[in-house]
């Protein structure tokens, strides 16, 4: 595409995007609408992971040995627990240690967060397991946030990424409708389709990219408002919030391709169908 072509075109996008200015806003308001729903549960679903992970890596389960055991015979029992599935290790710490702990116990941690239920239960039929203490709901919390947070962002992916491109599709439609005659003219005199297609494709391109940015734009801000609100909330100290600089660029980045992919798209579908007609 000579250089000629592409100031064409770009000028013929832009008027094109101007020319219907209510639909022209109305396609990058879905856009910006969708890409941040998509955003926000996805950035759920991150940090939901983060703090799942995090606590994967503090998480103890504490296993009580059998006050008639004795303290070699409690030592004696590391190779049954770590022999369970899914233990990581099992650390063990004596009730000489803290005068407050009436028996010995073992510091177990696991590997797969998701089967600490399971785990726990079979760590209780250990022979010399006189008691458990893990905090089950705090772990399954995290996991069941996550889960649901991830499943949503997939529908919501797939609907909202249909509805944006249906918009901008009939954007575009309304765009070849008002140029028939003129679209007409030119095929009669040896357009390709190709170059009557361009225009459509930059002003779908430049629709889409313009949702992309405002969308990103708000979902920064809108995550920074919501992290600050958890750091000044003492009763949701317990989250860790994941910083936007280390998220910026993945998500720029998506959203920029998703954006674009929708426009080109939704003018893609639009076009086709006019020059096929």
């Amino acid at each position: 595409m000579g250089k000629h072509n592409f100031s064409y075109f770009l000028h013929e996008g832009l008027s094109n995007m101007f020319s219907h200015g209510f639909m022209s806003f109305a396609a990058i308001g879905i856009t910006v609408a969708c890409l941040l729903i998509m955003g926000t549960f996805t950035l759920v679903a991150v940090n939901a992971d983060a703090n799942l992970k995090q606590v994967e890596s503090e998480n103890e389960i504490l296993a009580f040995i059998d006050d008639t055991y004795t303290e070699e015979q409690a030592k004696a029992m590391q190779s049954k627990l770590e022999a369970v599935d899914n233990v990581a290790s099992a650390t063990f710490i004596s009730q000489d240690l803290d005068p407050n702990i009436l028996r010995d116990r073992f510091a177990i941690k696991v590997k797969d967060l998701r089967k600490q239920s399971e785990t726990v239960e079979k760590i209780r039929n250990v022979e010399g397991v006189g008691g458990i203490s893990a905090y089950a709901e705090l772990t399954n919390g995290f996991i069941t946030v996550r889960n649901i947070a991830t499943v949503i962002c997939v529908a919501l992916i797939a609907v909202l990424f249909v509805i944006s491109v249906f918009i901008i599709s009939n954007t575009i439609k309304l765009t070849t409708f008002d140029r028939r005659e003129e679209i007409a003219i030119m095929k009669m005199v040896g357009a390709t389709n190709g170059f009557i297609r361009w225009p459509f494709v930059y002003e779908g391109f430049m629709l889409g990219l313009t949702g992309a940015v405002l969308a990103f734009l708000l979902q920064w801000g809108l995550y920074e408002a919501i992290a600050k609100g958890v750091d000044t909330n003492d009763t949701l100290q317990l989250l860790s919030i994941v910083p936007f600089a280390q998220l910026w660029k993945p998500v720029a980045g998506v959203f920029l391709g998703a954006g674009v992919l929708i426009g080109v798209g939704g003018s893609l579908s639009a076009i086709r169908r006019f020059l096929q007609g």
